[in-house]
């Protein structure tokens, strides 16, 4: 899921997620924004506002996941947030570290990231 999104379009939902300040958008979520309204990531509210539909959410906790599963793999004691951590721990992905603060990838996690990366290709 995303995967058919470009890092731009990515940026752009990251920046409807926060906001933005001024009362209108962005050059990249202006520039991206008929795209994902048309894959249906985005969608526009009744006061005209720019929010992430559903998918759209779905597609950044995924993403969020999957640089949670990178980060544990360089650094075991990076700092997930903690619906990542959570998440990741549940499907069996990562476990705490006995003892110590940190987590360690489990063979699934390890798994997992071998397969995203042979679809990335």
């Amino acid at each position: 899921m995303g995967g058919d999104l470009t890092a731009d379009e990515f940026d752009a939902l990251n920046q409807i997620v926060a906001g933005h300040k001024q009362g209108r958008p962005s050059a990249c979520v202006a520039r991206n924004t008929k795209r994902l309204t048309g894959l249906k990531y985005i969608a526009y509210a009744k006061d005209g506002s720019l929010g992430l539909t559903d998918k759209g959410k779905q597609t950044l906790f995924i993403k969020s996941c999957i640089e949670g599963l990178h980060a544990i793999t360089q650094d075991p004691q990076a700092v997930l947030k903690s619906d990542v951590a959570t998440f990741l721990g549940k499907k069996g992905h990562i476990a705490a570290k006995d003892g110590a603060a940190g987590f360690d990838i489990t063979q699934k996690g390890r798994e997992c990231l071998v397969d995203i990366e042979a679809n990335r290709k």
